[in-house]
């Protein structure tokens, strides 16, 4: 095993930490631990699990005790062999030390320096006994006492305080470092900024790419695009952040809008202010935060088209005005939740760290990047990661020699064939050549290319760096096609177990160039990512392909590490998810006040609870409202049922009709969502489908929130229900002045402040606060509360995270075996980037980078692994360049410059593909010469015909209306442009143009929504609607290209940018219509230029010229979109007067669309007669006329009765409904009518005898088939349980195997339900658990056991408190004070001090109150208790007697049943009361003992799965699997599912023991049964395993009788058929007729087979047995046993085809043939071998194979 092998087994083994937990361990076992630990400490690629072993060694008896005694052992060790060993066991032990120290260098060191006192006397001890250690040894020795010696240092000094300080291992550098950065290596630059860097206006030591001479160095080749690198994602967070603090200076708070303006370089960051961390969030990506910022200031922004928190985008966090932050990126956005401010994202790993120690609650401002982070992240690590001497092609990279050779590998072998790519005529004449050689080529007509096409593909096959320039329609996806398609043909030359890697820019491309590559590699392709819209290349996903591996591997041991791992995840994250909800819910509504009693006070607790009802709170239905609501002054916002209010309805109408607009609009992809989906990898560590909760988990989330908040923000206003009787007090509070209390609540719950703890001491009645400081108070409550749960998901948070790493490097070594098994690998430079670890691995000694002058040259270099041999750049750095966040980076450091470009510019060989295949001559004028100096039209292009409904096909609109700006953002739109392509769009569909050929560009996102708006779906579905920059690469018919650019200033902002509008103008085939305003446009050159192309053949004006295709001589001028409406169906306006074939005339104005009306439908009413009778087409005109269905009296000929009939439909064709006069052959009339054949199945009931000796009436027909009806009769045989049997008797297969009792249990369970199943063995209950305490209810069944509440005791008075917690017996008496609390009414409370108070009252409710049921209820001193679970008013001495009963009974030695007690008067179970809280504590502690025994244990049910798994697969090689491979899997999935119940297990064992018995007998049958009489057994077998698999088989004690006696039945018939069988070949049947009846008759007959049955047939069996014996001697058993005794050759016997059996003796092997004394077949054989039909017998003697091992072959 590898390394990494075994450092990812090792370090999730479940085992490991037991064993490191050993004080003492076997010398062999210690020194084979050290070595496995060793190797994976070796382990390069595994930081995670190295983490992860390292800490379990850490503080582990095996490191503190066990090594310690090992090496103390070697001093004393005798033996010379065991000492010889020794320096290689203290090899591995200095390599487990080293990294255990370099890990957790703060917990370890002195553990490590203890044991490396022990080392140097072991040592010498070693070189004593003349055993020589190695220099090495004593080396590493060295560098590990410097180490610790080091750390000691630290640690003296106060400076090592945590493992976490990663900077501890460093050496201290010199005090006064040589200033300028430049001095600094890059390798050792951090990524992230540091606070000075942000913080300081130096800027830092920059270095130009240089694209006119070489690199001095590699190293400065590196440093310099490093630099550069990340400079540009650094820059615009440093200058946003130095002009924020800037702000904050010189003018004031930056919160305050109107200051925001004057800032000059805000733009670079976007500022979220009164950010604060919710709660952790567990997903697929990690351990990821839900954070909340203030919105008030964005609500313009639109989120759903925003830049803005877009995943994989840099966020920074500060608390102290950026004296310290936190970065993290974006990992989830959902518009919906950023409308409320909430977003998910993902902390770096050091940010993690920190945060730990930050105060909890704090406020932060975020600021954001424009920068994709991620992509950086990956180019930046690798950068540093890339060792100068392993970078491939530095000739050319860095020396930028023009020199190219050909790849290493033709240099071994160069003969290549290309008849695969050959054009299809020449296929067979191209033969295999030499490629090196430029004579042996096959010719370009020969190839199918043109000339520079040709050149191409020869520079891509034959130089170790080939560069092609495709400009627009040049093919080059064409010739990287054909390139590729060569190289995967000659796979021989260069495949050395290594794949191609193709890189593209997008994932559209990529999945363009692996579908062209799919068409001739049907298999072998890995698509790396999961943004792929291609159905094609779905399975060759590498999710999809992860998971077929993982099914495929299940037993290897990265599928048990991952197992391993991710159950410990799971674990991790089931525990975080809780506290995670709990923290929600402080920022989701109002907490309960029993939820913060923890947190608050006890005097305030105290005042809180003393609110007497003064008549000014609000009541509703006469129910008591929330303390805390009240408190708060929101008890209008109570929820009290009904109907949506009028004001949210209107809301959600008016929701819901936005959403139907958005419904019927073209489906344009979102600026937010393209993003994304180039950003997202989706290397996710697991994937949702195999841990698919949410549902679960937003059940889990509704059922906390009920519980914990009193009002809850998400959820839907309702409108209160008047309660009958609401008298003239009961008032409520208006629907706005809900809404505004809500807005309030927000409001206040997202204020920082709070009030302090001295504040809090002085004020002692929290009723006489104002409203703010109550407030106040309630945010100091939550801060405590908050606090708490944070601190206690710190380590949870770590501990999942962990798990998150482990799981991903596990899963990232699956993924390296699958791309090392590739043909090709497909990936976006994003991808490469962030799986350059992986490539690393796989080693692609080939790329092919499409796209590649649209990439940064730093991403390019770290797509390259040091094995690379050959690399194909195909791009067109003429077009779209690669973008930079920076524009000074990109003008004056040539960051903008990609290594395509550089070494272009470098004059590094390359070819140019000269003739485009796509542009009109017209359309590719603009182009040539403004943007290539030359380009070459393809004779295809010239056979174009003219776009439809227009005079030109090439026009540019021009006009003067201005642009608006986009709020949010530096995007704009331009209304009039939108307009007008809008309606161009329409029209040119109308002259019959799909609307897929039509595609819409703009140069600007800020426009695309505008355009969408115009857009209807019903209209233009199929149009294409696109960014100039995401259609690189793409072309259609007709293009349409609005610019949005006009406006006062006259800037024309990227338009002035030579690639951006070549792209643009170059996307069309057939047709291209501009708009503008070219008079702004015309100020820079390039477009000037190209307006005076365009004016040279009347190309440009104010308005295009719509042609009509049936009147050429109208003619409309289009300036605007109105100007359309002269053409509302694409012609003109005049009548269309075109006569339809059915003589009506085209009521539509001109169309040029359908001329000959062969889809138009004429709606006037069809004239047409359909009979000779008169009657008229119903239908309208365009429809077929149907036959006339008017119905007329008709004769039927056959019958001759009169019926009504269709008018068209001949009497003879119809159906008579008359009865049918016939009588059947049975002599019953036929049911049937008239015009149908007689039934053959007479349905007349006639009285039947069945088989099974009943008598009933069932239908006729079954006289006539061979199965008998099926007998009704009820069953009535008294089952097992004691209750008749309710089943028929055919459904209880005549009383062999009886249905299941149906007679309902309605035992009291041990939780107090009935039980609902049917009479059997009672299972655990299945029912939603009742037990439930003030703070929370039981999730569980109430079958399985409840997690105990560890929530503090709620039973509190001003007299008694509880210390326990809820689930314990309370340590305080019952308190027996009256209650002094007034009831709604007014009267005094009945009930006691600290009790909940009961809802009746002694004077309102007095006959119900004073009703005599024990006898104290009409004392007037008498206090009364509600129970809470029933409602029931109890008097409390009575009560408590009655609760004491059992304890009574105990303390007498009495038997006391194991249930809660229940209501005196209505027997509910009592489960929530205070009082007696301690009673129902004790006695579900007990039902949860018996729940336990019942549910069994984890351990022990793991166990025996275990134990049946072992136990099954001992099947695996005996009959079960033979002959049942269905049920022998089905046991084996069963057995591997988890959290499998005790009962569970005892069906599946149940059925392992009945399938093993069948499958013997069916091994019998085969082996050893006749033909027909096998057929008929495995008739029988075959019922018998219905009756096992039934869905309902419970293996109740009637279902096991049965089935047990119907497999004793079998048995006894497989027997006999065996013996029948046996005699029949030996001629001896008839000599056993009269037996064989009698037992076929006992085996047969109806009935279950009893044991008297039984007793009778085996013991006729035996009879026979005695008389005909089955060994093929005639010898009896004894004699048998005598005779293989007396002889004793094992292995010896053998029997003829006819199973008579003989002995070979000697060697056992045959070498002569004879005749078969018996039957005079062959026996005996030669070589050793037994002639053919002979077998061994093992009925002789046992023997399982032949003494001679070949003897049988």
């Amino acid at each position: 095993m590898e390394p990494y092998e075994v450092a990812i087994s090792v370090s999730s083994h479940p085992g490991l930490k037991a064993l490191l937990a050993e004080s003492m361990m076997r010398q062999d076992l210690l020194e084979l631990l050290c070595l496995v630990l060793s190797k994976a400490f070796r382990s390069r690629a595994n930081r995670s699990s190295l983490q992860h072993l390292a800490g379990l060694i850490k503080d582990s008896s095996f490191l503190r005790t066990v090594l310690p005694h090992y090496l103390i052992g070697i001093v004393t060790e005798s033996a010379a062999a065991r000492r010889e060993q020794y320096p290689q066991q203290l090899e591995n032990i200095l390599v487990i030390l080293t990294q255990v120290l370099s890990i957790f260098p703060a917990s370890s060191v002195d553990t490590v320096s203890l044991l490396l006192t022990l080392l140097p006397t072991a040592l010498c001890s070693l070189r004593t006994s003349g055993v020589g250690v190695p220099a090495q040894i004593e080396e590493n020795m060295g560098h590990l006492q410097h180490l610790v010696t080091h750390l000691q240092t630290r640690s003296r000094e106060g400076t090592l305080r945590t493992d976490k300080d990663t900077y501890a291992l460093l050496p201290v550098g010199r005090e006064n470092p040589e200033p300028g950065e430049e001095q600094q290596d890059f390798r050792t630059i951090p990524i992230y900024p540091t606070p000075e860097e942000l913080r300081h206006e130096e800027r830092p030591y920059l270095r130009p790419n240089l694209t006119t001479q070489r690199y001095p160095s590699t190293h400065l080749y590196l440093d310099t695009h490093f630099r550069l690198l990340r400079e540009d994602f650094v820059r615009p967070l440093r200058e946003g952040i130095q002009e924020l603090l800037w702000t904050q200076m010189n003018i004031g708070r930056v919160d305050n809008p109107a200051n925001q303006a004057t800032g000059k370089r805000l733009d670079d960051i976007r500022m979220y202010h009164d950010t604060k961390i919710i709660a952790p969030k567990c997903t697929v990506n990690g351990l990821a935060y839900v954070v909340q910022f203030n919105v008030e200031s964005l609500k313009f922004v639109r989120w759903e088209n925003s830049k803005r928190l877009i995943f994989g985008s840099l966020v920074c966090l500060s608390c102290d005005n950026f004296e310290t932050f936190l970065f993290a990126t974006v990992a989830d956005r959902d518009p919906k939740e950023l409308q409320k401010g909430i977003v998910q994202i993902i902390f770096t790993e050091q940010s993690r760290k920190r945060l730990a120690g930050i105060e909890q609650n704090r406020m932060f401002l975020m600021v954001e990047t424009t920068a994709y982070f991620e992509a950086y992240r990956y180019v930046l690590e690798g950068l540093q990661e890339q060792e100068e001497d392993e970078l491939p092609f530095q000739r050319y990279l860095v020396d930028c020699s023009p020199d190219v050779q050909a790849p290493v590998y033709l240099r071994r072998s160069d003969t290549y064939d290309v008849s695969s790519v050959a054009h299809p005529d020449f296929k067979k004449k191209v033969k295999p050549f030499h490629c090196l050689d430029t004579k042996a080529w096959p010719t370009m007509e020969e190839l199918g290319l043109d000339e520079s096409q040709f050149k191409a593909f020869q520079l891509a096959l034959t130089k170790e760096l080939a560069i092609i320039q495709g400009p627009p329609g040049t093919g080059k996806t064409y010739v990287g096609l054909k390139i590729a398609q060569a190289l995967l043909t000659n796979q021989g030359l260069w495949r050395m177990n290594s794949p191609i890697l193709v890189v593209c820019y997008t994932n559209h491309a990529l999945d363009q160039f692996l579908e062209g590559i799919h068409k001739f590699l049907p298999d072998g392709i890995v698509r790396v990512g999961g943004r792929s819209s291609s159905e094609i290349l779905k399975r060759f996903n590498l999710r999809e392909l992860a998971h077929k591996e993982k099914s495929k591997r299940q037993g290897n041991h990265l599928s048990a590490a991952f197992n391993t791992i991710y159950r410990e995840l799971c674990e991790a994250e089931r525990r975080l998810q809780v506290q995670g909800i709990q923290l929600q819910c402080s920022v989701k509504g109002v907490l309960r006040e029993n939820v913060l009693q923890k947190y608050i006070s006890e005097k305030h607790w105290a005042s809180l609870h003393a609110i007497q009802n003064a008549g000014g709170f609000q009541m509703v239905a006469g129910r008591k409202l929330n303390l805390i609501m009240e408190w708060l002054g929101l008890s209008g916002l109570m929820h009290h049922g009904g109907s949506v209010n009028t004001a949210e309805s209107y809301e959600m109408e008016v929701e819901a009709a936005g959403e139907l607009d958005e419904e019927i609009l073209i489906d344009i992809a979102e600026e937010a969502d393209m993003m994304a989906a180039d950003r997202i990898i989706d290397d996710f560590i697991y994937t949702k489908g195999e841990r698919d909760k949410k549902g679960e988990t937003a059940q889990t989330v509704r059922e906390v929130e009920s519980l914990m908040l009193a009002m809850s923000l998400d959820e839907p206003e309702t409108q209160p229900e008047a309660a009958p009787g609401m008298n003239e007090g009961v008032w409520q509070l208006q629907k706005s002045q809900r809404k505004n209390l809500k807005k309030k609540i927000k409001r206040e719950l997202n204020e920082s402040s709070s009030m302090t703890p001295e504040e809090e001491k002085r004020s002692t009645d929290v009723w006489m606060l104002r409203m703010p400081d109550r407030w106040k108070l309630y945010r100091l409550w939550i801060s405590r509360y908050r606090i708490e749960l944070r601190t206690k998901t710190l380590d949870l948070e770590e501990e999942y995270q962990n798990s998150v790493d482990r799981l991903a490097e596990v899963k990232r070594q699956q993924d390296c075996r699958i791309l090392k098994e590739a043909i090709v690998i497909g990936m976006t430079t994003t991808g490469a980037a962030k799986f350059r670890h992986t490539l690393q691995q796989v080693r692609p000694s080939l790329v092919i980078v499409e796209e590649a002058a649209e990439v940064l040259e730093a991403h390019t270099i770290t797509t390259l692994s040091s094995a690379c041999q050959h690399l194909i750049l195909i791009g067109d750095h003429q077009q779209l360049r690669p973008s930079a966040t920076v524009y000074e980076l990109a003008k004056n450091f040539n960051l903008e410059m990609s290594m395509f470009e550089r070494l272009v510019n470098m004059e590094l060989p390359f070819v140019r593909l000269n003739y485009q295949h796509r542009m009109r001559p017209d359309i590719a004028r603009l182009l040539t010469p403004h943007i290539y100096s030359e380009l070459e039209n393809h004779p295809s292009v010239l056979e174009y015909e003219n776009v439809k409904g227009l005079n030109t096909n090439l026009f540019f609109v021009e006009h003067k209306h201005l642009e608006e700006g986009i709020k949010d953002g530096k995007s704009h739109e331009n209304k009039h442009e939108a307009q007008f392509v809008v309606a161009l769009c329409r029209y040119l569909i109308l002259q019959e143009y799909k609307p897929e050929q039509i595609t819409i560009l703009t140069t600007y996102t800020g426009q695309l929504f505008c355009l969408r708006k115009l857009m209807p779906a019903s209209q233009f579905s199929g149009v294409k609607v696109h960014v100039v920059d995401k259609y690189q690469g793409e072309e259609n018919d007709i293009v349409l290209l609005s610019l949005v650019r006009s406006n006062l200033q006259r800037k024309v902002g990227f338009l002035n940018i030579p690639n951006r509008v070549c792209v643009a103008l170059s996307r069309a085939k057939k047709g291209l219509y501009c708009i503008g305003n070219s008079e702004m446009l015309g100020q820079v050159k390039l477009w000037s230029n190209i307006f005076h192309t365009l004016r040279e053949k009347d190309q440009i004006g104010t308005a295009l010229t719509l042609c009509c295709q049936n009147h050429p001589a109208r003619q409309v001028r289009a300036a605007s979109a109105a100007d359309f409406e002269q053409a509302p169906e694409g012609g003109c306006t005049q009548p269309c007067e075109y006569r339809l074939e059915c003589g009506h005339v085209c009521s539509k104005v001109c169309h040029p669309y359908d001329p000959e009306h062969k889809q138009n439908k004429c709606m006037k009413k069809c004239q047409k007669i359909l009979c000779d009778l008169g009657h008229g087409c119903p239908q309208l005109c365009y429809e077929t006329c149907n036959k006339c269905n008017v119905l007329v009296e008709k004769t039927v000929p056959q019958c001759q009765h009169k019926q009504m009939v269709p008018c068209h439909q001949d009497p003879a064709t119809f159906v008579c409904q008359e009865p049918c006069p016939k009588t059947l052959r049975c002599g019953h009339p036929c049911d049937q009518v008239c015009g149908k054949s007689c039934t053959t199945s007479c349905k007349v009931k006639i009285h039947y005898e069945l088989k099974c000796g009943h008598k009933q009436k069932d239908f006729c027909f079954y006289k006539t088939q061979q199965k008998e009806p099926d007998c009704t009769t009820p069953c009535k045989q008294q089952l097992k349980c004691g209750h008749v049997c309710r089943g028929k008797c055919s459904l209880c297969h005549s009383g062999r195997y009886h249905c299941d009792c149906s007679h309902k249990c309605e035992r009291l369970l041990i939780c107090s339900h009935k039980c609902q199943s049917p009479c059997t063995t009672c299972p655990p209950c299945t029912r939603k658990c009742q037990n439930r305490c003030v703070h929370s209810q039981c999730s569980n069944p109430c079958g399985q056991p409840c997690s105990p509440c560890v929530e503090p005791c709620a039973w509190q008075c001003p007299h008694q408190t509880c210390t326990k917690l809820c689930h314990e017996p309370c340590d305080r008496p019952p308190c027996n004070e009256p209650c002094n609390a007034t009831l709604p009414c007014g009267h005094p409370c009945i009930g006691l001090c600290g009790e909940n108070c009961p809802d009746k009252c002694r004077v309102c409710h007095r006959e119900e109150v004073t009703e005599i049921f024990f006898g104290f209820e009409d004392d007037p001193e008498s206090r009364f208790i509600q129970l809470q679970d029933c409602g029931h008013v109890i008097e409390r001495r009575a009560l408590d007697q009655f609760m004491q009963m059992d304890q009574t009974q105990q303390e007498n030695e009495e038997e006391v049943a194991i249930k809660l007690k229940e209501c005196p008067k209505c027997r509910t179970p009592i489960r929530k009361n205070l009082r007696y809280g301690s009673h129902i504590n004790r006695c579900l502690a007990e039902i949860e003992l018996v729940k336990q025994k019942i549910a069994g244990a984890r351990e022990d049910i793991q166990t025996q799965a275990w134990a049946l798994q072992l136990r099954w697969e001992g099947h695996r090689n005996n009959a079960c699997l033979t002959v049942l491979p269905t049920e022998y899997r089905e046991i084996e999935e069963k057995l591997l599912i988890r959290h499998l119940s005790a009962f569970d297990l005892w069906i599946v064992e149940n059925k392992m023991d009945f399938f093993s018995r069948v499958a013997e007998l069916m091994v019998l049958e085969r082996k050893n049964m006749s033909p027909a009489e096998g057929a008929t057994f495995k008739e029988q077998i075959e019922k018998f395993l219905g009756w096992l698999k039934d869905r309902r088989q419970r293996f109740t004690e009637q279902q096991v009788h049965d089935l047990q006696r119907e497999l004793r039945r079998l048995t006894l018939l497989a027997e006999l058929n065996a013996h029948c069988n046996a005699l029949q070949l030996r001629g001896d049947r008839l000599m056993i007729q009269r037996e064989e009846e009698t037992l076929r008759n006992a085996l047969d007959k109806r009935g279950q087979f009893t044991e008297d049955d039984e007793a009778g047939v085996k013991q006729i069996i035996e009879g026979l047995k005695e008389k005909f014996p089955l060994t093929g001697l005639g010898i009896s058993e004894d004699e048998r046993k005598m005779i293989v005794s007396a002889i004793q050759m094992p292995g010896h016997w053998f029997k003829c085809p006819n199973g008579h059996v003989y002995l070979i003796s000697d060697c056992g092997g045959a070498m002569e043939s004879r005749k078969c004394p018996d039957c005079k077949a062959v026996i005996g054989g030669a070589s050793h071998r037994v002639a053919s039909g002979n077998q061994l017998a093992s009925e002789m003697d046992g023997a399982r194979a032949p003494a001679w091992p070949s003897a049988l072959q």
